[in-house]
Order: structure tokens, then C-alpha cells, then sequence
């Protein structure tokens, strides 16, 4: 039945996009369904493409594993010291309230265009992985690390036994969550920075040269990219409450 409902509604949507663009009667302003669909077929069978698109994949995993890295580790400090946190909070709520536009500015008259991508997706993504690690230490029932330490005292084994296994749940949810955020910010960057061989430069250059029918299916494949990794998202947290239980 859910099958069902998923396939109407993506009907509903193809049938608004439709009427959408008889009515509006220019293929500049809409291009119809079946031009999106020749130009996805295009990008589907140019093997430049997938380079673009690995290229962007690439620059995604590199600034999302860095922001992980750095996040993890001060979210630890801060999970395990108060005063770290206190230090720390000031920078994580500016990265979380700041307009992005205003960080991508920003970032391109100091950075210039190839190194703004990975720094505007690694602030966005950073707090997020910041924030899952520190709360997932203040959540750890403190009946648990009483008992560690009436049996150990020391930092790296309870580290190592105690905080990271139980955190781990935290840290893998708010990483997987990254990639879809960090998705849609690096389009974003590589479009305004104009990276090459990017798949934010191919939405430019199809703007650029008034083929939106380009433009939409590159947005298709970007929906589709992130539609995995959602379904990668609910797919650990359905195998996390199935361990669970």
C-alpha cells in the first residue's frame, strides 16, 4: 500500500509539472518533462559526467571525514569538560546561525574558488557531528562510568571501552546525516565559486546558456543522490533498533 501511495504521488507531482508547463507555454521559463528526461539521458551517457560527478563526490567525502575528525575529537573534550564546552559554544552556535551566503562570501575573497567548497561544507557539517558527539557523552547513563570507575581509572581504556562504543550510535547517525546537508552545500559552493569540474559549474554553464531543461536534471540527479542517502540514514536506524531490541 505504501508502494502505491509513494507511486501516486509521484504521478501528482509529473501530472502539476505538466499543467504547470502547458500553462506557462515557454520552454525558457519550464521546460516540459520529456526534455528534462532527454537531457538526464544525456548526462547519463557522457562519460564526462560521471567525472563531474565523482569530482564533487570526492570534495564531499574529504571536507565531511575532516569536519568528522575535528568534530568528534572537540566534541569529546566538550562531552568530558565543561569548560571546554563553555569555550567551544560561542563558535559552534556562529557556524549554526550564520546566513551560508554570508560564509560563502566570505570564504571566497579569503580562500578563492577551489578550496571554498571544502570549507563552507566542512563549517556547515561540523557543528552537526560537534554537537551529536557531546550530547551523546552527557546521555550515557553515569551508572555506567560509575561502575568503570570503580574498576579502572584509566582515561584511554575508558575512552576506548566505555565512551566510544556507546556514543558510536551518535557519531554514525550525525556523519550519514552530514553527507546529505554537506550535498547540497557543496553544489551550492561550487556553483557561486565556480569550481571547475563540478556539478555546481554544469548547473552554472546550463544557466548560463539558458538550457534548463540541463539545469533540471541535474537537479533530478542531485534529489536522487540525496533520496540514497536518506535511504542509507533510515536503513542504520532501522538496523540499529532491530540490535537494539
Amino acid at each position: 500500500m505504501k508502494k502505491v501511495w509513494m507511486l501516486s504521488s509521484i504521478l501528482s507531482i509529473l501530472m502539476i509539472w505538466l499543467i504547470a508547463f502547458y500553462a506557462v507555454n515557454h520552454p525558457l521559463i519550464l521546460p516540459s518533462p520529456g526534455d528534462v528526461m532527454m537531457a538526464l539521458f544525456n548526462i547519463a551517457t557522457t562519460g564526462s559526467s560521471f567525472a563531474i560527478m565523482g569530482l564533487s563526490f570526492v570534495r564531499l567525502i574529504v571536507a565531511v571525514v575532516s569536519s568528522a575528525i575535528l568534530g568528534i575529537l572537540l566534541g569529546a573534550l566538550a562531552g568530558l569538560n565543561r569548560p571546554a564546552s563553555t569555550v567551544m559554544k560561542p563558535y559552534v552556535t556562529i557556524l549554526r546561525t550564520v546566513p551560508v551566503i554570508s560564509i560563502v562570501v566570505i570564504l571566497l575573497i579569503v580562500l578563492g574558488n577551489k578550496i571554498t567548497p571544502y570549507a563552507i561544507t566542512f563549517f556547515m557539517v561540523f557543528p552537526l557531528i560537534y554537537q551529536a558527539t557531546e550530547e551523546g557523552i552527557h546521555n550515557i547513563d553515569s551508572s555506567y562510568i560509575d561502575v568503570y570507575h570503580l574498576e579502572a581509572h584509566d582515561w584511554k581504556l575508558a575512552l576506548k571501552h566505555l565512551y566510544l562504543p556507546l556514543i558510536k550510535p551518535y557519531i554514525i547517525l550525525a556523519c550519514l546525516q552530514s553527507f546529505g546537508l554537506g550535498l547540497k552545500v557543496m553544489v551550492m559552493a561550487e556553483y557561486l565559486a565556480q569550481t571547475e569540474r563540478s556539478m555546481g559549474q554544469a548547473i552554472y554553464l546550463a544557466k548560463t546558456h539558458l538550457d534548463y531543461a540541463i539545469v533540471f536534471a541535474w537537479t533530478i540527479i542531485l534529489i536522487l543522490m540525496s533520496l540514497v542517502m536518506e535511504w542509507c540514514i533510515r536503513s542504520y536506524q532501522i538496523y540499529q533498533s532491530n540490535a537494539i531490541d
